[in-house]
């Protein structure tokens, strides 16, 4: 079929010679032939033939710029490609439009080093980039941590996705990941100025004492990153910021996500799970003085470590006045008991999303008794799969916080970073539950019932009673005049960019 096209395609183009040609001049050129040697033919058929072929080269390259439309009528034979390339065309994602820039007067520079765990990392990040939007500077890609406790060695670029994190906020801050050339200069001189701003302040404090700063030096580096924006008293449009930067800007690299997302459908595919943030690990128990549970030895070298590091200011510590105030993590023991009486399926599958528990397999011994399918990123995945972040708190924190953020419940077993940042993603996302558990209550209570005065269902329904209401469903973020530490942290409840259930989805 396709010959009998082609015959017919030929037949055309010689018709279409003769019009532009014309009779006579037809009739010369039949007559040329004619007198013209077989070997001058060959070669002039040879030719005709690489001219023809060019032609019909380009005329397919116009097809697959101009569509399937140039070729209407023409046989099938030599549209088949175009249609094929139109269709691959179709099938290629769309390219995300990009926000237009902002344009400003640029004030100068603006560096700055959070201090911190992933979590409080995050959060500092938000407060930076919405500080550098309103004072109209240029923001240099934060850097992460690398001398606490965990001692990570993680860079920004390792943990976040940067290119996503500039371009997504690029109508309203120019965020650049490194100084220009001329700036680094003074720089490496000695030409700024450095310093830690004020904890939980305005953003008065920040225009009125800071922005003059960075007009004076040109570069700023702001030290000291967390809790330096105060978490009420701010323009919406500020607040708003904050959770645009945290729940859009900061997203992780494509690795983690998809190592997280991985983690999710494993635990999905055995069935519903519980993620547990059991945050009973050595850096906090020492931090905290808390030792409830621990041995002389144990207690002694959580000691020692609280003395060697500095800025932990709190060095006398009484750990069951502490406990008694509801200001310790709760045990792997009482957090046991403590699912038990929320009536918790025993044999549902319990996510920990954290570190290394303090004690291991002794001190875990009680909840893995009493909940016998409890997992951890390390007993699900392979261990090659966790060679690229293995020995990066940071990077593995990651992958809890996904599937913290994901899953239905959580449980946090005390109020750090991690929990109150998860806690505030979840309720941005639908006010999913997450059973925000009162220490002081509970710790009272558990010694009531093991020291025998209460029974187990009057424990039990005291335990899920209290509890009912604190399940992470919408209400107002306590606010406590000159008390920053005592009210409500802002990402745990950012109240200004939340909406009812029945509310259209608001894009940030």
């Amino acid at each position: 079929m396709c010959k009998m096209e082609k015959s017919l395609y030929h037949r055309k183009l010689w018709e279409i010679k003769v019009r532009l040609l014309g009779d006579s001049k037809v009739e010369k050129l039949r007559n040329s032939f004619a007198s013209r040697s077989p070997t001058s033919l060959w070669m002039i058929r040879a030719v005709s033939v690489l001219l023809l072929w060019s032609c019909f080269v380009h005329l397919m390259a116009l097809g697959d710029m101009w569509g399937p439309r140039l070729f209407n009528g023409w046989p099938s034979c030599f549209i088949q490609r175009g249609l094929s390339t139109a269709a691959e065309m179709k099938s290629l994602p769309a390219k995300i439009a990009l926000p237009p820039k902002r344009v400003y007067q640029n004030n100068g520079y603006l560096m700055v080093s959070c201090n911190g765990g992933l979590n409080q990392m995050r959060a500092a990040i938000c407060d930076m980039v919405t500080v550098a939007r309103y004072m109209n500077v240029t923001l240099i890609v934060p850097e992460l941590d690398k001398t606490s406790f965990w001692n990570d060695p993680s860079e920004f670029k390792d943990i976040f996705d940067v290119d996503h994190f500039i371009s997504s906020l690029r109508d309203e801050v120019r965020i650049l990941k490194e100084l220009p050339p001329r700036v680094k200069k003074r720089v490496e001189l000695g030409m700024y100025h450095e310093m830690p701003p004020i904890s939980w302040s305005n953003m008065s404090y920040y225009q009125n004492q800071i922005l003059p700063l960075v007009k004076k030096h040109k570069v700023l580096h702001l030290n000291k990153t967390d809790s330096r924006l105060a978490n009420n008293g701010l323009p919406v449009e500020v607040q708003k910021l904050r959770c645009r930067v945290n729940f859009n800007g900061l997203k992780f690299t494509p690795q983690i996500e998809e190592l997280g997302r991985r983690v999710v459908n494993i635990l999905r595919e055995k069935g519903p799970f519980l993620v547990l943030h059991l945050r009973y690990e050595m850096d906090m128990l020492a931090f905290s003085g808390c030792s409830h549970g621990c041995n002389p030895e144990e207690e002694e070298e959580l000691t020692r470590m609280r003395y060697a590091y500095p800025w932990w200011k709190e060095k006398v510590i009484n750990s069951e006045e502490k406990r008694k105030e509801g200001l310790c993590p709760l045990t792997p023991e009482e957090t046991a008991l403590t699912l038990t009486a929320l009536g918790i399926d025993r044999n549902v599958q319990i996510y920990i999303a954290a570190g290394e528990i303090y004690g291991g397999e002794r001190r875990m011994k009680a909840l893995t008794d009493a909940f016998p399918n409890v997992v951890r990123k390390e007993t699900i995945l392979e261990s090659s799969d966790l060679d690229f972040c293995r020995n990066h708190s940071s990077q593995m924190a990651a992958l809890d916080y996904l599937v913290a953020v994901e899953r239905d419940i959580i449980v946090p077993t005390n109020d750090g970073n991690m929990a109150r940042v998860v806690e505030g993603h979840r309720r941005f996302l639908g006010f999913k539950k997450t059973i925000q558990l009162n220490r002081k209550f509970l710790v009272k209570l558990i010694d009531e019932y093991t020291e025998g005065l209460l029974t187990w269902d009057v424990f039990s329904s005291m335990v899920k009673a209290f509890h009912s209401t604190r399940m992470g469903s919408p209400k107002r973020r306590l606010v406590i005049p000159n008390k920053p530490k005592e009210e409500d942290y802002f990402y745990s409840n950012p109240q200004e960019c939340l909406q009812l259930l029945d509310e259209p989805l608001r894009v940030i």
